[in-house]
This record gives C-alpha cells, sequence and structure tokens, in this order.
C-alpha cells in the first residue's frame, strides 16, 4: 500500500533518500561540491519543469501538433544570503516539428501557467516565473 505522504531519510555520507507518496526513492546530495545526486532546490526546478511540460505537450498532442521533440530548460535566480530561494525562474519551451501553430504553442503554455500546473501555483506567489518559446522547423 502506497503512503500518503512524502518522507525523506538520512542515508548518511550527506545523503538523504525521499520517498515520494508512489514510492520511488530519490537520493538527494547534501554536499554541494560532490554533486552526486540532485540538491531539493535543484528539484523545484525539475517539478517546475516537468509539471508545465507534461501540461504543454499533453495540450499539443490534443491540438494534433506534429511534435517530433519538445523539451522544457529551467534555470532559477536565487538570493544571495539565507535562506537562498529562488526569486526568479526562467521556463524555455523548445518544441521541434513540421508546421507547428505558434499560436497553439502560447495557448498550451499560457494554460499550463493560469489553469493547470500546480508547481507553479504554488510557486508563483513569491517567484518571478518568466516564459518564452521556440519553435524548430523540422524537414
Amino acid at each position: 500500500m502506497k503512503s500518503p505522504y512524502a518522507t525523506v531519510h538520512y542515508a548518511g555520507n550527506d545523503f538523504l533518500i525521499a520517498i515520494p507518496p508512489r514510492g520511488h526513492a530519490i537520493p538527494l546530495d547534501l554536499d554541494g561540491q560532490r554533486s552526486a545526486a540532485s540538491s531539493p532546490l535543484e528539484l523545484l526546478l525539475i517539478a517546475l519543469g516537468g509539471c508545465t511540460g507534461a501540461d504543454v505537450i499533453s495540450i499539443l498532442k490534443k491540438k494534433r501538433e506534429q511534435v517530433t521533440d519538445y523539451r522544457v530548460e529551467v534555470r532559477g535566480e536565487q538570493r544571495e544570503e539565507h535562506p537562498r530561494n529562488f526569486t526568479r525562474m526562467e521556463v524555455r519551451h523548445i518544441v521541434k516539428g513540421r508546421g507547428i501553430s505558434e499560436a497553439a504553442v502560447k495557448q498550451a503554455i499560457e494554460l499550463s501557467n493560469t489553469k493547470y500546473c500546480g508547481v507553479s501555483a504554488t510557486l508563483r506567489p513569491t517567484v518571478e516565473i518568466v516564459t518564452s518559446f521556440e519553435i524548430i522547423e523540422e524537414s
């Protein structure tokens, strides 16, 4: 039976093991010099990219856009002083395909930002989220 909550367990040597409600283990590296796994703040970047990416690709598929490749790049700006929270995140959507509609991509990103993505809704009160996109035509 799945746990209805996330747990985080100290595994020694500056590692944590996170177990989200679905039960898949995620290692976290607290040693910034070693970088053997993601840090907790890096997971916020991944969460935002994954959330909006899932929305955008789903919407583009429903619109029958011929997407052959899609990626989301998320960059975060942090405060210099502690807590080193993010103050701004830049989200860039790169869509590759044949005859992709610019209007469809704009609408998909807008719907994700304003209606569907729970991660951006959670971050938005304290983080400025700026989005952009690029369409690459595939021959």
